[in-house]
């Protein structure tokens, strides 16, 4: 049988996953990757503990959550394809020789 403590290690294990891709960094797109992942991992881990209370507020939150991570896909990837399209590149070293 699947407990809440299974769902809490699924969400910490995608969690560091998403945090090592963070830290790593090499080029925006997985740097967007990296965070949907750790706002998936957030949103598994309130909806189990939703779940195992009996209390809609963990939903909720993951909801939000949701909402919350496609606005930053819409808005990060406008930034992308304009950033591509002057630069050529989406390596983040290129973003840290911006010149005026």
């Amino acid at each position: 049988m699947i407990t809440l403590t299974h769902y809490l290690v699924l969400s910490a294990i995608l969690f560091s996953i998403g945090l090592a891709g963070v830290i790593r960094r090499k080029n925006l797109l997985l740097l967007f990757f990296s965070t949907e992942i750790m706002l998936n991992a957030a949103n598994i881990g309130f909806a189990a503990i939703g779940k195992f209370y009996g209390d809609l507020t963990g939903q909720m939150v993951a909801f939000f959550i949701i909402a919350v991570a496609a606005s930053e896909v819409a808005v990060g990837l406008g930034l992308l394809v304009l950033w591509y399209k002057r630069t050529g590149t989406i390596d983040l070293e290129s973003m840290q020789e911006m010149k005026g």
